[in-house]
């Protein structure tokens, strides 16, 4: 009795540290893209940064709640096609602007001996990207 309720507070603890792990990724991302100064920067509208900060904070509170109490809207496959090719977009061009701020392709291609390959390196992880993204859409979603 004594060992499962163990298990049960590491599994908890484990839970808690594995979040507080990837949240804290997540804002350290948000940090070095500059991804809210620079949205208020193009929108003009920096007085309102806190509110752009809010929405960043609720959004991702809402959806990890709906995520694990498994809520579903039925949209059907039309409106939910286009919600997962916008949110596909959102996280490729997130996973664009990193790279281009840690200039990870070009020292990759430096350090491999690669320079003249780096636009098939570049379309090799694209396509990559999206059959894994289709797989796991076609295969695992079901």
């Amino acid at each position: 009795m004594m060992g499962s309720i163990f298990q049960i507070v590491f599994i908890c603890l484990l839970g808690v540290a594995g979040g507080i792990a990837v949240g804290g990724g997540v804002i350290a991302l948000i940090i070095v893209l500059d991804i809210i100064p620079r949205l208020s920067q193009l929108t003009d509208t920096y007085h309102r940064v806190h509110w752009y900060e809010g929405a960043l904070i609720t959004g991702s509170f809402v959806g990890t709640v709906a995520d694990f109490w498994r809520w579903s809207v039925p949209l059907g496959p039309v409106v939910s096609t286009i919600i997962g090719l916008m949110c596909g977009i959102f996280i490729g061009m997130l996973a664009a602007a990193l790279t281009e701020v840690l200039n990870v392709l070009p020292i990759l291609a430096k350090r491999l001996r690669l320079n003249g390959y780096l636009f098939g390196l570049l379309m090799a992880m694209v396509f990559g990207k999206v059959a894994g993204s289709l797989f796991d859409w076609f295969v695992f979603s079901k």
